[in-house]
């Protein structure tokens, strides 16, 4: 017998117990995984000596991790029904607009939207049936011979680059698959999902853990729906759609090429926001620039400024941070105490004092700017600048999309760029990787080379980082003229090393091991980039690992 911590009750329970049998009957279907100790596990998780004394939480779609792992029981549930009616048509998922899951043909000659109802129904159907999906472990070899069966090419090839010497995969029915996420205990328990076709292929959306486990009403999102249509069809055209087209690119000995095809598409971009500014330079007084943490504002903004220059338009920089209130008036605008105070909020800003200040500069006025000091934690007079008539200013920050922080320039005369990394890459056909994830890595190499910030710190900050962003950043990007896709190919081959050497720090006691466990998981798969000479001084990437030209 070992004891365990379970829903607040001490219990001696029987080694090989699984945690679904301690969990009433009409309860299971409302869970979705487990956190047992610091790790989660899944329902089906067989209890041993190495659990006793430990806590076990049972996790419903009001946890982050129990909503990854409904997303990806719903992906194999839709892929299973794919190869119970279109056995020989592979699919890829990719995350898309509205926060949902595409679904599209690898082959393209095959008309999705004439398999849209066989597909509901069979997903239904599976559903309803609710089948258990039981975790098995295989060898290599063995892997191999089930993904062949599945016509599961793209997951073979994945399995050279596993660091083990087994696979886990997840059996339910005769169907064999593994998604690289934990799993529901039985089909049942996913009942509530939409699937809708949408051009080319179909929508899936699921519930979300941070909204009350409700199926957000879908959001036509054109300007971001184009960005991620065209980081699709360059992935395709560059040949990096998987984890496994980018290692094949490293073990061929093309590091170099592949390296410079990247940073060539940024060099694009770049040549086409240039073109967009100087088209417009009579009217655009005001370059607007913002995008969600990582994403590589900085640079960015330096390389914008160049490639603006080589068009005889030299801009001026203002820093939004310089208009930032004290923080007594910060706690005066908010009611609140110095120690609960939202920092992010619009209103801590001087919107009047900068609408004013850009209002007289573009007039052609004298204007003294303000400077925060922040070690003083006052507002200071800064430099005296005139601007010149054709002589865009550039502003960047999470608000400067909002109109509201611009109020009194004309929208005419505003030049909006959203700049984010866009990576439409998959672990294999059926498991995309998310941007957020990569963003976060790019930020916990940053912050420890940086900022002398150990990971545990920067994985602790994320969340409010992230809500940030929900409030301030995405509901703007749909009004921005340029987005930048600020994604590279071969990133997480370089920043695999330094991370892994501070995820790895974090043990199973710590309350980040799940998320460090997590990006680990993704991480490994990469085949490493030792020799980051081979990377430009002046690429995006510099910002997170170091030796950038615009730091001299």
């Amino acid at each position: 017998m070992i004891k365990v911590n379970f829903n607040g009750q001490q219990l001696s329970v029987a080694k090989g117990t699984r945690v679904l049998q301690l969990v009433e009957e009409k309860d299971r279907k409302n869970l979705v995984v487990c956190q047992v100790g610091a790790q989660i596990k899944e329902l089906n998780y067989i209890l041993s000596e190495r659990n006793n004394g430990m806590t076990i939480k049972l996790l419903n779609l009001s946890n982050a991790e129990a909503g990854r792992a409904y997303r990806a029981s719903l992906r194999y549930i839709v892929a299973m029904a794919f190869y119970n009616i279109y056995p020989d048509v592979p699919i890829r998922f990719s995350y898309n607009i509205s926060r949902s899951i595409c679904c599209q043909a690898v082959t393209k000659s095959f008309n999705m939207s004439r398999a849209v109802d066989a597909i509901s129904q069979e997903v239904r159907r599976i559903i309803e049936a609710d089948l258990p999906i039981e975790r098995v472990t295989v060898t290599i070899e063995e892997a191999e011979e089930i993904y062949r069966k599945f016509h599961l090419d793209d997951k073979i090839a994945v399995l050279k680059y596993r660091p083990e010497s087994t696979v886990h995969l997840y059996k339910c029915g005769d169907y064999y698959n593994y998604l690289h996420n934990y799993m529901v205990p039985s089909t049942g328990c996913i009942h509530n999902y939409t699937i809708t076709p949408y051009s080319p292929g179909l929508i899936i959306q699921y519930p979300r853990h941070d909204l009350d486990a409700t199926i957000p009403e879908f959001e036509e999102e054109a300007t971001y729906c184009k960005t991620l249509q065209k980081a699709y069809d360059w992935a395709e055209k560059a040949g990096v759609q998987t984890v496994t087209d980018i290692n094949r690119k490293i073990d061929r000995g093309e590091v170099l090429e592949f390296v410079q095809m990247c940073e060539a598409h940024h060099n694009r971009q770049l040549a086409a926001l240039g073109d967009a500014i100087e088209q417009e330079i009579e009217n655009v007084r005001l370059v607007a620039i913002a995008g969600p943490s990582s994403s590589g504002k900085t640079t960015f903004c330096n390389r914008l400024r160049i490639e603006l220059l080589s068009r005889g338009i030299a801009p001026v920089t203002i820093s939004l941070d310089d208009y930032y209130f004290e923080k007594d008036k910060i706690c005066e605008i908010q009611g609140r105490p110095i120690d609960k105070l939202d920092l992010e909020h619009i209103n801590c800003l001087d919107i009047e004092l900068f609408n004013k200040d850009l209002y007289d500069l573009i007039n052609g006025e004298e204007v003294t700017l303000p400077r925060f000091n922040f070690q003083a934690g006052k507002r200071e007079a800064g430099k005296t600048i005139r601007v010149e008539q054709n002589v865009p200013i550039i502003i960047e920050g999470i608000h400067a999309l909002n109109e509201k922080l611009t109020k009194s320039i004309p929208k005419h005369q505003k030049f909006k760029i959203y700049i984010a990394p866009h990576a439409q890459l998959n672990i294999d056909n059926h498991s995309p990787l998310s941007v957020t994830n990569t963003r976060l890595i790019r930020r916990i190499v940053r912050d420890m080379k940086f900022r002398n910030c150990p990971a545990a710190r920067t994985i602790d900050m994320w969340q409010s980082v992230r809500n940030g962003e929900f409030r301030w950043i995405y509901p703007n990007q749909e009004n921005a003229d340029y987005v930048f896709n600020s994604s590279l190919g071969y990133e997480l081959c370089v920043l695999k090393k330094q991370a892994m050497e501070a995820l790895t720090a974090i043990t199973p006691a710590d309350p980040q091991y799940l998320v460090a466990n997590r990006l680990i998981k993704t991480l490994k798969y990469f085949r490493l980039i030792d020799d980051d000479s081979l990377i430009p001084c002046n690429s995006l990437l510099r910002e997170f690992i170091g030796g950038s030209c615009f730091d001299v």
